[in-house]
């Protein structure tokens, strides 16, 4: 979705023709994984989705000109007028690679910030914005202008052919429809890449999956939308309702969500696009000659233009991403489940988390994926969205157990594991391991943070918009602390 569209509806010819593409390009792929070269760099990278916000804490539609200020390419556009992304550069782990990570995205941030408040914005880490309101949503100027989102926003509506509902059952419940794919411009977040050749990626595919539902109850922080109190981890369910493309009556046959956990161990990364393109229909089908990019590299790779366009309309919780670009192609695993913030130093605490225990899972002798059903670490994600570091899961050898237990005894001791086998060293595990520790053991995550202040301000006389703009307000103010969300004091 990176890339832009020349078009925002679309024939029939158009359809067609993109469908026979798309099987060429599949066709190509499956040859490239058994002749290429893959790049094995084994590199890291992030993206960091941000929230846009007036002197009051409220979204703000400015984000053209707070790029603008910015003038520096990797900050670029997102769905929301209201929203921003940061792509931080690929890196190595090895070493201090975490500590130049943890200063990169400071050091773009507060440049950002800075430049932000010359437009008339400040920036805000959060998984969704609290302060978001339904005259936010049916505001006509909440998208930003490029072809490519009001080509997804008329594409998601036809295929629906009705608005979108949102229906959430949390600890309140949200219920309403909105005229556009709006809602998914709330859900902000963290994406991290981990670069593998084609041997790995399976195992590494493999266990993130396995690993999603406490990696997400580790750092929720999205537990406010429309002025409800909901999920710990509301973005997960926002997210797929958002951009769902069916009607009830194709969602009672059990057809697939674009917004998808999955429903199988792989084998190969071409098992996820040989599923993308047996599954999905296309929501963007515009040709490689439409979109005037060729179909090869200068290096005579194979761009696989429908193929990788096609993958970017299919919301996998980890994404697998071909990179045909550079000297040699790649393949990388995109682990897109993370909420955006609270801090900097949290954030660079739960990508270690994230890649020290990849590291260490898919290497085991007998994989955990061999001892648990597909269908259980798809209720464990669902389970730790609901009730972060309240909820429980089931794990093999174990059974069930309180996944903050499961942490501190197993996952933690497995991520920092992980992390020496990746050649970190070893002050930075400490670092970032004692972050994720403390954060376990006294319960506070983004999300437990938010829920306690928004009660305790309305147990002291504010209705709830006030509370959650007195909310917004001292997140705001402790995020730009950078001390970790583990140490916030109350409201």
């Amino acid at each position: 979705m990176g890339a832009e569209t020349k078009s925002s509806t679309f024939s029939r010819e158009q359809r067609t023709r993109y469908r026979e593409r798309l099987v060429e390009n599949l066709e190509t792929f499956d040859r490239l994984l058994s002749t290429s070269q893959f790049a094995d760099q084994r590199s890291i990278g992030l993206e960091l989705e941000l929230n846009l916000v007036d002197e009051q804490f409220r979204p703000t539609l400015r984000n053209a000109a707070v790029l603008d200020e910015i003038a520096n390419p990797a900050f670029q556009t997102e769905i929301g007028a209201y929203n921003i992304e940061l792509n931080h550069p690929a890196l190595h782990i090895a070493g201090a690679g975490l500590l130049r990570l943890e200063d990169g995205l400071r050091d773009h941030l507060n440049v950002a910030e800075r430049s932000a408040r010359k437009a008339g914005a400040g920036i805000l880490m959060v998984g969704i914005l609290p302060t978001i309101t339904r005259e936010l949503i049916d505001d006509d100027n909440w998208m930003s202008p490029e072809k490519r989102y009001a080509a997804l926003n008329t594409s998601v509506l036809q295929a629906r052919g009705e608005d979108v509902l949102i229906d959430i059952k949390g600890i309140e419940q949200l219920r309403f429809y909105a005229r556009s794919v709006a809602p998914e411009a709330a859900c902000t977040s963290v994406q991290l890449h981990l670069q593998l050749p084609p041997r790995d990626f399976a195992g590494a595919w493999n266990a993130s999956q396995i690993i999603a539902g406490p990696q997400l109850a580790l750092a929720a922080n999205s537990p406010v939308f429309m002025e409800k109190l909901l999920w710990h981890e509301s973005r997960i369910e926002v997210f797929k309702q958002s951009i769902d493309t069916r009607p009830p009556e194709m969602r009672n046959q059990g057809v697939r969500p674009r917004v998808w956990f999955g429903e199988r161990w792989i084998t190969s990364v071409f098992d996820l696009f040989e599923e993308n393109v047996r599954y999905f229909p296309a929501l963007l089908p515009e040709t490689a000659e439409e979109s005037g990019v060729g179909s090869q590299t200068s290096h005579g790779v194979p761009l696989l233009h429908e193929l990788r366009l096609h993958n970017g309309t299919v919301y996998r919780w980890n994404r697998p991403i071909i990179d045909p670009h550079g000297d040699i192609p790649h393949l990388r695993v995109e682990n897109r489940l993370l909420p955006a913030g609270p801090t900097v130093l949290d954030t660079v605490a739960n990508a270690a988390f994230y890649y020290g225990l990849v590291a260490k899972l898919r290497r085991a002798d007998r994989p955990l994926w061999t001892r648990m059903s597909f269908r259980t670490a798809a209720d464990n994600f669902l389970a730790c969205a609901r009730d972060g570091l309240e909820a429980s899961v089931y794990w093999p050898g174990v059974g069930d157990v309180p996944v903050d237990e499961l942490l501190m005894r197993q996952l933690l001791p497995t991520a920092a594991e992980g992390l020496r086998l990746l050649e970190v060293d070893e002050d930075l595990i400490d670092r970032y391991m004692t972050v994720l520790r403390e954060r376990t053991v006294n319960g506070q995550n983004g999300a437990a943070w938010q829920l306690s202040a928004v009660r305790s301000l309305e147990a002291g006389g504010l209705d709830r918009r006030e509370a959650l703009h007195s909310m917004t307000a001292a997140y705001s103010h402790r995020m730009h602390t950078n001390h970790p969300v583990h140490e916030w004091a109350p409201v």
